[in-house]
């Protein structure tokens, strides 16, 4: 398999889940401290977690939850932030522009900043209250701190047996869903790896996914022309430009949206020949409860998609690494 190392993986997502004893004490901690509301704050590919996050808490806890994109809420704030509000953000580098102003503002606002900053010494992480650095694994990060605030809510009673769970057994999940799924990535590859415009739809914690997707993999790293469009909308729009031999991928998750998606499932055999469904309910997950699938589907579906992109990559000689502008220049 390329772009694949076994240990590498194991080791990822297992040091991840080692971070949640000290997500437990920080979440204690503030709890305890006393907060009224929970704020995602990202841009780009971190506002796609936070979207994703969000839908998570919505879907399984009364507690209040907002996402907010930093280059908006700068120039229109939100005046539900402030005291008593935990901003929860994730940064590779530490230096995201648009994220550092936000952080500056809710800091002057009174709210708790806590950071997922993969270097310690940088400007953002310096502006956290509270702090963890490991790299990667932002999703899983961003839930197991909603976890546990949900937990300390009271919804969540099967919180230590859920955990349990990922402790002995996601790790190698979702191994074996990325070598399940090779032969499958390296056939969409060649079918899709010079679409001129390629449309990605998705519901519930898989639209992050989908949005994510298109724009920070398909856009940024392979230079092709994508478009993500919720499974709820899809039919207020987007239905009436599918024609025959459009490209559309449908990602269909085990969350509570998922009959959204199973409706546009339905509905593209009718109008396209040209469309994909990738379906997290058709791999193995072994140790995890069936109840639980869904908690964890947009970690599946991740899974999946780095088997695409290895193969596109490899395909269009494009790495995935270089960039045009981002970063490259003055903007």
């Amino acid at each position: 398999m390329i772009k694949f190392d076994e240990n590498k993986q194991r080791e990822s997502v297992n040091g991840a889940l080692a971070l949640r004893p000290l997500i437990e004490q920080y979440v204690d901690e503030i709890t305890r401290k006393g907060i009224r509301n929970v704020c995602f704050l990202g841009i780009g590919g971190t506002y796609a977690s936070a979207l994703q996050v969000e839908c998570h808490i919505k879907s399984h806890s009364a507690y209040p939850v907002c996402v907010e994109n930093a280059a908006y809420y700068t120039h229109t704030g939100n005046r539900n932030l402030g005291e008593g509000t935990l901003v929860v953000f994730s940064s590779v580098s530490g230096t995201t522009f648009e994220v550092m102003e936000a952080v500056t503002a809710l800091r002057s606002a009174g709210a708790v900043i806590w950071g997922f900053v993969d270097v310690a010494d940088s400007p953002l992480a310096e502006m956290c209250d509270y702090l963890i650095s490991y790299p990667m694994n932002e999703q899983l990060k961003f839930f197991m701190l909603a976890d546990r605030l949900m937990y300390l809510a009271g919804d969540f009673e099967d919180y230590s047996e859920y955990y349990q769970e990922m402790d002995r057994h996601l790790a190698q999940a979702l191994i074996d869903v990325e070598k399940s799924a090779d032969a499958f990535g390296e056939s969409f590859a060649k079918k899709h790896h010079g679409d001129s415009m390629h449309y990605f739809i998705a519901a519930g914690n898989q639209y992050g996914a989908a949005y994510s997707y298109a724009m920070c993999y398909w856009e940024e790293q392979h230079w092709l022309r994508t478009k993500s469009i919720h499974a709820a909308e899809f039919f207020h729009g987007t239905l009436e430009i599918v024609e025959e031999d459009t490209a559309v991928t449908l990602f269909l998750g085990e969350d509570a949206e998922r009959p959204l998606a199973e409706r546009v499932a339905g509905f593209l055999p009718k109008i396209c020949n040209n469309y994909t469904l990738v379906d997290t309910r058709d791999y193995t997950l072994s140790g995890i409860s069936d109840k639980y699938r869904g908690r964890i589907s947009h970690l599946v579906m991740h899974a999946i998609t780095q088997r695409m992109d290895g193969h596109i990559e490899a395909l269009n000689q494009h790495d995935m690494t270089i960039r045009r502008y981002y970063r490259k220049m003055e903007y």
